[in-house]
């Protein structure tokens, strides 16, 4: 009879024992890890791919504009420092229009000055983030060939991203 009523007591009773609410907090607390890890993983993983994207980029654009300019060169003048900047690329046009663009590197900063007959006409800044170790960026001519060199660095808080490229031009002969 004991027993009996003992039994009645526990269908009657309404809620949850203590090892069931353990168990529930452990595997809700095990979903909500797991969920947080992979949210910070795709934000890390997108931070790294745009600080990426970004030295590309940079990188893209300075070789652009160095290949362009190489490849309509009839003069090439290095300057006398380790790295060959600043980068004198000049030629004269079909309607004897003397150019002359120069690249100089500062504050990171790849810059590019052109001007014809003597007057500079536009001061553009083609990349950021460039490295100014010689080592990483420099500009050297090897026979008929200017061959240069440009590392981007960027660093966006905990991402850093380094990228290089190497332009091999070979200017245009002068008509000389």
């Amino acid at each position: 009879m004991i027993f009996h009523r003992l039994a009645s007591i526990h269908r009657n009773q309404k809620g949850f024992t203590l090892v069931e609410v353990i168990m529930a907090i452990t595997i809700t607390s095990l979903i909500g890890g797991g969920i947080v890890a992979g949210i910070f993983q795709i934000l890390n993983v997108n931070a790294l791919n745009i600080t990426n994207m970004t030295a590309v980029k940079q990188i893209e654009n300075a070789g652009h504009w160095i290949s362009r300019d190489g490849q309509m060169a009839e003069t090439v003048t290095l300057s006398g420092d380790e790295d060959g900047f600043p980068l004198k690329l000049s030629w004269t046009d079909w309607d004897g229009t003397a150019n002359v663009v120069t690249y100089t590197i500062a504050g990171g900063e790849l810059r590019r000055s052109h001007s014809e007959n003597g007057l500079e006409i536009s001061q553009n800044l083609v990349a950021q983030y460039i490295n100014s170790d010689p080592i990483k960026t420099n500009a050297t001519v090897s026979g008929t060939r200017l061959i240069v060199t440009i590392t981007a660095t960027v660093n966006d808080g905990s991402q850093i991203a380094s990228k290089t490229r190497v332009c091999e031009v070979t200017p245009r002969p002068s008509l000389e």
